[in-house]
């Protein structure tokens, strides 16, 4: 199971990501450009020691990042704009599940190379959840699908 984010703008979120990665065997993908520094102290911090337990790979960009992708793996768009809950999809433990910069989502070309388009069901009169805290609650689901940390 890999975990992929788009162009991330906030270091405590890759951190918080970071340290999720690490503890339930997800590694991640980080597609570039990113909005901090990745030396950036506040990644260590979030991630502190567990950055050292979680396989970290960085893209150039999107492209460079589906061109690595193993044949068999999907991607999993988690989007606020798709119709399908990711309680009523199955998952793989090739899947990698793609979240887009806090700010702006994913353009759409992106959009359109996902295999699948999810959404975290929420109350409708909120407009999103903190990145991080989203790719928690898909990769919680994902991992309980696949048995993966076990």
């Amino acid at each position: 199971m890999r975990i992929a984010l788009f162009e991330p703008e906030i270091a405590g979120n890759v951190g918080a990501v970071l340290r999720l990665g690490a503890c339930l065997g997800a590694s991640v993908e980080l597609v570039e450009p990113m909005g901090f520094a990745w030396d950036d102290r506040r990644v260590r911090r979030a991630a502190m020691d567990y950055i050292d337990h979680v396989e970290v790979t960085r893209h150039a960009n999107f492209e460079a990042m589906r061109n690595a992708l193993e044949p068999e793996a999907r991607l999993v768009l988690f989007t606020t704009k798709a119709t399908h809950s990711l309680y009523d999809f199955s998952f793989r433990s090739k899947d990698v599940l793609l979240f887009g910069k806090e700010s702006a989502g994913v353009p759409p070309h992106v959009v359109e190379a996902s295999d699948a388009k999810l959404r975290i069901p929420m109350r409708a009169d909120v407009r999103s959840m903190n990145m991080a805290s989203s790719v928690a609650i898909a990769l919680g689901e994902a991992v309980r699908q696949t048995g993966i940390a076990d």
